[in-house]
């Protein structure tokens, strides 16, 4: 489920495509391991009797219940789930069935941070935060691979984006110097 790219601009290009980190797939991994050696227990251990065959029905019927229920839609919501930075903006993601995505243009990043726990640290993930203008404020990015590294990039990009679309002191000074003596306002060409 690789993120649609119809969804960029033209001259827009993706910087980084993350998903959340591998430790959200920790838990349903034991859960399908756990769920296969009951089944497996099961086989073993209960006769074959009739009695014996209908426990192991049960054992394996809860078995694949628990896991949809709890490795398969997991899996889902992390593969589907997805960080993208682009030169342009930051896009947020997610949804199985329905799809739930939020764009946040770089020039409107006011701030962002980033929150690593002990285990968060071990691991290489955490927390971005990311405070942008507007109605929504804080979008929180959790379960960042290599946030520390993503942080840094996110801050280059940003100041990239900024410097593209702000005039630099030299063209400042040559706009101050035309205007001084009179001169025409000169179109900037991009």
């Amino acid at each position: 489920m690789a993120f649609p790219e119809d969804v960029l601009t033209q001259d827009e290009h993706v910087v980084a495509h993350l998903h959340p980190h591998w430790k959200a797939l920790i838990r349903p991994v034991v859960v399908l391991v756990l769920a296969v050696a009951a089944v497996v227990a099961g086989l073993v251990l209960l006769p074959s009797t009739g009695a014996g065959t209908i426990g192991g029905y049960v054992i394996a019927a809860a078995a694949l219940v628990l896991v949809v229920w709890l490795s398969l839609w997991p899996y889902l919501v992390w593969r589907t789930t997805h960080y993208l930075f682009t030169n342009e903006r930051v896009l947020l993601q997610k949804g199985v069935f329905s799809r739930d995505r939020r764009d946040i243009p770089l020039g409107r990043i006011n701030d962002h941070s980033m929150n690593q726990r002990f285990l968060e640290r071990l691991l290489g993930c955490g927390t971005l935060t990311i405070e942008s203008a507007g109605e929504r404020g804080q979008s929180v990015l959790e379960d960042i691979p290599g946030v520390e590294r993503v942080q840094t990039l996110l801050y280059e990009i940003v100041e990239a984006n900024h410097d593209k679309h702000s005039l630099g002191d030299d063209e400042m000074r040559e706009i101050m110097a035309d205007a001084a003596e009179g001169k025409p306002l000169r179109e900037q060409s991009k």
